[in-house]
């Protein structure tokens, strides 16, 4: 594994910390006067999800973490288990915790194929995140009606998708309809071409 000086450890690096890896989310090199530079950062552990401040001198050095990437195709959730196949192998079924999926989980439909980041080799390898494709076309199920002549005001509604997540959307989405879902901010982008 490859080692960082104190100043290659910048954001959208992937670094063992206390033994998990962690990824770095914010970083500033400070040089005061009369002492040595050291790198202040933000990490979140890929594991936990929780953030914390770390600190890195010149005389130190991190250990780049090795995380590989792979696919899951998404089969059902049951009582809080979300389960997932090997899109090359679907006898190879394998549970992802929601507190991994997090917010993404709202978005999962049968059959969706999905990235996930892998931490370790063979048998200690651990799926540590998943990543929706940025944009999914899913149904409308429930939408309360449209009233003609309240579209001046450019306004929105709230809508029940196909997955049971809640979406705001412009007016003129109706129920059956196919709407584009931006996954990372969940937010709608436009109406689906049927």
């Amino acid at each position: 594994m490859a080692t960082l000086d104190y100043d290659e450890v910048k954001p959208r690096v992937t670094i063992i910390y206390d033994g998990q890896p962690h990824e770095v989310l914010e970083s500033h090199v400070a040089r005061t006067q009369q002492r040595k530079p050291q790198n202040q950062v933000k990490l979140r552990n890929l594991i936990s999800g929780r953030v914390i401040p770390a600190t890195f001198h010149a005389t130190e050095r991190a250990e780049e973490a090795e995380i590989s990437k792979g696919e899951a195709k998404f089969l059902y959730a049951s009582k809080g288990e979300f389960w997932f196949c090997d899109p090359a192998d679907p006898s190879k079924r394998f549970k992802i915790a929601e507190d991994i999926l997090g917010d993404s989980a709202k978005f999962l439909k049968t059959n969706t194929i999905v990235e996930t980041k892998i931490y370790g080799e063979d048998e200690d390898a651990q799926i540590i995140g998943v990543r929706l494709p940025i944009k999914m076309t899913l149904k409308v199920t429930e939408c309360p009606p449209s009233i003609k002549g309240n579209t001046a005001s450019g306004g929105d509604k709230l809508v029940t998708l196909e997955t049971g997540a809640k979406v705001t959307t412009p007016l003129f989405i109706n129920e059956g309809d196919l709407v584009v879902i931006n996954t990372e901010t969940s937010e709608y982008v436009e109406r689906a071409k049927e």
